[in-house]
């Protein structure tokens, strides 16, 4: 069931500058997205594995690749917002990238938001005062608990250790969810669905989820110290 009159997301503005994405918030502040904390506090271990991947590829076929995910990835986010708020998915034309990014968003839907009991959301700007702001792709109940889901196109499926930024940045939505909503949110939930169509499910709760939520806040203190 879509309720978006459970809560009152307020818009905001995106702004961006030469240090990141910033976001316009209610409370007068120009606070920096999840996203930019996140690219500026990757390890040395992680800018060195895809410096490595770019230079394996060549330059040229690795901004082919990020290019054809990234528009796979707007695709499928598109006939996902379209089921979340109208219940009908509709149906792709003869570009073979809409049919692909249409068949990942079904099986999204069939395995993934066939759990979901309430969505709130879609495409939910959030902030944590003074601190963060953000969007994410989802907001609601799933499987019976308050949770933030993020839909993930990828290449190739992916193996849980891989992903911990991905975790983290659920973490950081809820968490900024919760400080203005005063929810209790302590559930994230990705679908992902590779080009293939192979669709994996990733959950974070409990003592997991606090231990991204403190990954996190240590990231803010890092991105806080470093550039101001």
């Amino acid at each position: 069931m879509y309720n978006p009159n459970k809560f009152k997301y307020e818009p905001l503005k995106r702004i961006d500058t030469p240090e990141g994405r910033r976001y316009a918030t209610p409370d007068g502040n120009k606070l920096p997205s999840v996203t930019t904390i996140l690219d500026a506090t990757k390890s040395e271990e992680s800018k060195k594995a895809l410096m490595e991947w770019r230079k394996r590829v060549g330059p040229q076929k690795a901004q082919e690749i990020t290019t054809e995910a990234a528009g796979r990835g707007t695709r499928m986010h598109k006939w996902l917002e379209d089921y979340i708020k109208t219940g009908e998915i509709g149906t792709p034309g003869s570009n073979p990238y809409s049919i692909q990014s249409h068949q990942m968003a079904q099986s999204i839907i069939a395995q993934g938001l066939s759990k979901c009991n309430e969505y709130w959301g879609t495409e939910v700007p959030v902030y944590f005062p003074s601190v963060y702001a953000g969007t994410t792709d989802l907001c609601g109940v799933h499987d019976n608990a308050e949770a933030i889901m993020d839909h993930k196109q990828t290449n190739k499926p992916k193996k849980r250790e891989w992903i911990d930024d991905y975790f983290v940045q659920l973490a950081a939505y809820a968490n900024a969810h919760n400080e203005v909503h005063g929810t209790k949110i302590r559930k994230g939930v990705i679908f992902m669905c590779s080009a293939a169509n192979e669709y994996q499910e990733f959950i974070v709760e409990g003592t997991d989820f606090d231990k991204y939520t403190d990954m996190w806040f240590k990231k803010c203190e890092q991105f806080y110290m470093k550039f101001l």
